[in-house]
């Protein structure tokens, strides 16, 4: 399933989301434009976690990372151009009605988080791995889990291939995205190999990851709404 769009209204503009994608876009563009340099960058700037867990990398050529860093800037570097727009178009979709909820801050906080639980969730069963991981899925994933806590009844417009014929389906956020994290675990516990490489634990360690995060975020972000217009009357007065 392929989410189009949703019936959630949003008080206030994207503005957070739109500049991520905006930022992932033009990192692409970079990568694709800068040939060797461009994979050099995503040798060392990707989250490796035989580097990461090391304490830095071994190779004196990425040993200038500090050995954090790639905890988020994987998160902006992408493989190919059906990698990039399958994360933005989740990242469209979902993550305006999230910083709806959480303000730009706090949206910008959530998904760096995210995406830095996503990386560890993917390296640390496996400590000693050398594959790199980039690409925003682990963040962007924490936004749909966040999504199933705020507005599990919202309604989403999904494509679904049947067969041979292609239909646009309506329906509610929490069966597409239990269908999602279902697929998610379906490929990491029975068939990792089919997944063509894809980060699946990062997917479900993000997702699960925004979940828990997702109430003391609207609880957080709401109290700082409440105070700021009381702070806006005692400026005036």
């Amino acid at each position: 399933m392929i989410p189009l769009s949703d019936d959630n209204p949003t008080r206030h503009a994207a503005v957070a989301g739109r500049t991520l994608i905006v930022l992932c876009g033009l990192v692409f563009a970079w990568q694709l434009q800068a040939g060797e340099w461009g994979q050099f960058a995503v040798r060392a700037l990707g989250f490796t976690p035989a580097n990461f867990f090391a304490g830095g990398a071994a190779d004196p050529q990425f040993s200038w990372t500090p050995f954090a860093v790639p905890l988020i800037s994987y998160l902006f570097l992408h493989g190919g151009w059906l990698h990039l727009l399958g994360n933005m178009l989740f990242l469209w979709v979902f993550g305006d009605d999230v910083e709806d909820a959480f303000g730009p801050v706090g949206f910008i906080v959530f998904y760096l988080l995210s995406g830095t639980i996503a990386a560890l969730a993917q390296g640390l069963p496996d400590m000693a791995s050398t594959v790199t991981v980039i690409g925003a899925s682990g963040a962007v994933s924490g936004l749909l889990g966040a999504y199933l806590v705020l507005f599990p009844r919202a309604q989403v417009n999904v494509l679904v291939p049947i067969f041979f014929v292609v239909d646009i389906v309506r329906l509610p956020a929490y069966v597409v995205l239990a269908f999602w994290l279902l697929v998610q675990v379906a490929y990491e516990w029975f068939a990792p190999e089919l997944g063509g490489g894809v980060a699946f634990r990062a997917h479900i360690g993000g997702f699960l990851a925004g979940v828990c995060m997702a109430p003391l975020f609207r609880w957080i972000c709401a109290g700082q709404r409440r105070r700021l217009p009381q702070a806006q009357r005692a400026l005036v007065r």
